[in-house]
């Protein structure tokens, strides 16, 4: 199954129609994206047999974040082991864990608005919580997750890594930080959800390219680990971590600059496009 969130409205994507959820159930399903999540499984039995429904031709055009108003967004730092050579790491015992403020939270087509000139890309895959998971095993953990879509953990380096303790939350979180989208593709829609190429090109120019096999913590141990110290909640975005090849990684350091167009991708997910306007303001 495949789900947009329309200009605010939940649709479900068919044989390329966009059908209007709200509408197709006779009210029984909420046309807020956010509230899905809530009745998730009432509204995966529905969705296999939704009767005889039709749409328009869907635009992505017009798509926004797939959990637009999540109540906890994680990030995973070091996850992949390209990623934490280039950072200068040693691999993890346990996933590095922090939060970006839901506020950060945007659509895949949304401008990114620069506050500095230190200004990085992360593309992840992120997933999305479809029941409230607490101490589950990494072994049942899919079927917490009701979806996959793509993410971009934008990052202010000097934020982040200011001393004397680094800011990660804060640096990962100015408004825009967070775009996610187009689609939200549930896992059954993938021969091995845990083998997912992902990738970022800067104007057209390729940056990442990695597939979730190289993560440190798959997305089973990341919901057994986060579940078994906090109660993970439908809606929640766990955004899993980004393969080599982020800004400040290169020589020289390279970072997101004003007029930039940042294409991000998971294969059979779909592409998001953010624009990078003008600085703010100095951080």
């Amino acid at each position: 199954m495949r789900i947009v969130n329309l200009a605010g409205d939940l649709h479900l994507i068919r044989d390329g129609a966009a059908i209007d959820v709200h509408r197709a159930s006779g009210g029984r399903f909420p046309s807020d994206p956010a509230a899905i999540y809530d009745v998730w499984d009432e509204f995966v039995l529905w969705a296999k047999d939704p009767g005889p429904v039709d749409g328009p031709p869907l635009d992505l055009t017009r798509a926004e974040a797939p959990s637009p108003r999540p109540r906890q967004v994680f990030g995973i730092g070091l996850n992949y082991r390209a990623h934490a050579a280039e950072s200068g790491m040693p691999e993890p015992e346990y996933p590095p864990t922090f939060t970006k403020f839901p506020s950060c939270i945007a659509g895949p087509f949304d401008d990114i608005r620069l506050p500095s000139e230190s200004v990085d890309w992360e593309v992840e895959v992120v997933v999305v919580i479809g029941r409230r998971a607490e101490a589950v095993s990494a072994d049942d953990a899919w079927r917490f997750v009701a979806g996959i879509t793509v993410g971009q953990d934008i990052s202010e380096r000097q934020v982040q890594m200011r001393p004397p303790v680094p800011q990660f939350s804060l640096g990962k979180s100015y408004p825009g930080f967070g775009p996610t989208g187009p689609i939200l593709a549930t896992p059954d829609e993938f021969d091995d959800p845990d083998n997912l190429e992902l990738g970022c090109l800067i104007n057209g120019e390729p940056m990442q390219l990695g597939r979730t096999s190289d993560l440190i913590f798959p997305v089973p141990a990341l919901i057994e680990y986060l579940s078994g110290i906090v109660a993970l909640l439908p809606g929640d975005l766990i955004f899993t971590g980004t393969p080599h090849g982020v800004g400040f990684g290169r020589t020289p350091a390279r970072f997101l600059q004003p007029g930039d167009e940042l294409t991000s991708f998971v294969t059979g997910v779909g592409n998001m496009r953010s624009r990078c306007v003008g600085v703010l303001s100095a951080v």
